[in-house]
């Protein structure tokens, strides 16, 4: 936004875009890593609240680090090599994506009760407003949206 006063023009900062909050970090399937994760992005959350005045509801935070989890865990599982974690944050959400070496892309399975494991995926699709997968030249990225208000 500019102001204009007596023919000078007056910036007024507001008109600056602002960047969100941006944190990576790698891991190498060595245990311990999932909790690691989920230590990152809870530090993740707490910077939100501190650098950008989040008001983050009730829950959310635990619904985010086990989206955290369920993606870093999935890559854990189905990938040889190392992942990276990158979340990117506003007041309003944050970005969660997960970059591992397998080529394979997840798969949603039918709702199943009965089922025996293979919930990760559907988990995240509870969580997340937004879900995607794609590939990238050294295997494959899912991103999911996380809304910080319900």
């Amino acid at each position: 936004m500019t102001e204009y006063l007596g023919g000078a023009v007056i910036p007024t900062g507001f008109d600056v875009p602002v960047e969100p909050l941006r944190r990576a970090t790698h891991f190498t399937g060595e245990p311990g890593c999932i909790a690691e994760a989920r230590a990152f992005a809870a530090q993740f959350l707490e910077q939100l609240r501190t650098e950008w005045c989040a008001d983050i509801d009730r829950g959310a935070d635990g619904e985010l680090l086990l989206l955290v989890s369920e993606l870093v865990t999935n890559a854990d599982r189905h990938s040889d090599g190392p992942y990276i974690l990158e979340l990117e944050g506003t007041d309003t959400a944050v970005m969660v994506s997960v970059c591992d070496s397998s080529t394979a892309l997840p798969q949603l399975f039918p709702k199943n009760p009965q089922r025996i494991g293979r919930h990760g995926l559907e988990i995240v699709h509870a969580l997340a407003t937004e879900v995607a997968v794609e590939r990238v030249p050294v295997g494959k990225r899912v991103i999911a949206r996380f809304a910080l208000r319900r």
